[in-house]
């Protein structure tokens, strides 16, 4: 894709440059390691749960199966965005990402995104199915459906992110190609546009819809049976152990579908991009640093799985 240039008729590729956070090289670089922390936080963090329930029989169940897989989620959907990110805090936003990189940056951050959200409303389906049904938990949520609705959250995610990008990154740009931004998202790339944007706009909403409001719907539905379910067990340790292994999920949730919401389902004209900026931390880079340390602190069962396969090797 390129762009003409006067009468001169020339075509020159389109490059995006990204906005630093601050004109100051210490708030830059003070940014910059607290990126790198929780980077490196999340891939080490979602990489042990990904292995303790790929090492530990006893996890191979699908709860913990749908762990694994938003851990893996989350390690490729911060790799989408933190290297970049990190490159231009170190270098004041001068390098530039060229028009099919962004492209690109895009689809895999809507993708892995879309796909993340799916899975949170799975894992709430699947812990309403073990405390409303415990006796028919394993009939119903066999190894077949699992995978079904995994490959599912993957399929829909990717064609809500083939779909967004084509039509937002076959708009013209003219102009400034400065994005303020720290990668390329859908809203700000499309506010560089200078063609007709509504289509893009409506095809952006119906997308939040699907993989946010219907999700968060689903998971709100799910919740207020799951709480029914909880009170009618008689046993004061079974509530305490059912109220933690949801709390731990609904925490997650709500950070994830909190911050989203705020940027995505509101009309495109009264996007902010600096408060965009600041809520897109949250789930790029506060999130996937949290979710293993929300699981593993309050999932007594992968503490235990991981303090015995520590022990095992260590012993070996």
């Amino acid at each position: 894709m390129c762009h003409f240039m006067g009468d001169e008729n020339q075509t020159i590729e389109i490059q995006f440059h990204f906005h630093p956070f601050s004109p100051i090289l210490e708030v830059q670089m003070f940014i910059f390691v607290a990126f790198l922390l929780m980077y490196t936080g999340s891939l080490i963090g979602n990489a042990t749960i990904f292995l303790t329930v790929w090492a530990e029989r006893s996890l191979h169940i699908p709860m913990y199966f749908f762990l694994a897989n938003l851990a893996v989620l989350e390690i490729f959907y911060s790799s989408t965005v933190a290297p970049l990110a990190l490159v231009n805090l170190l270098t004041m936003g001068r390098i530039p990402i060229s028009f099919t990189g962004c492209g690109t940056q895009m689809f895999f951050f809507v993708f892995l995104g879309s796909a993340d959200c799916i899975f949170l409303g799975i894992m709430a389906y699947d812990r309403f199915v073990a405390i409303r049904d415990p006796l028919h938990y394993t009939l119903i949520m066999r190894r077949r459906l699992c995978a079904q609705l995994a490959v599912g959250a993957l399929v829909l995610g990717f064609i809500v992110a083939l779909q967004l990008t084509v039509l937002i990154f076959h708009l013209p740009f003219c102009g400034h190609n400065r994005i303020t931004h720290f990668y390329c998202d859908v809203l700000p790339i499309l506010r560089l546009a200078c063609g007709d944007t509504r289509t893009q706009e409506t095809m952006i909403f119906i997308a939040s819809v699907i993989i946010l409001t219907i999700p968060f719907s689903l998971i709100s539905m799910s919740y207020f049976f799951i709480v029914v379910a909880i009170l009618k067990i008689h046993s004061a340790e079974g509530r305490h152990k059912a109220f933690t292994t949801c709390s731990s999920h609904l925490t997650v949730v709500l950070l994830q579908y909190g911050c989203c919401s705020l940027i995505y389902l509101r009309p495109s004209s009264s996007y902010n991009p600096e408060m965009g900026r600041v809520v897109s931390v949250v789930y790029t880079f506060v999130t996937p640093v949290l979710n293993p340390l929300i699981y593993s602190i309050r999932n007594k069962e992968l503490k235990d799985a991981l303090s015995k396969i520590m022990k095992r090797h260590l012993l070996n």
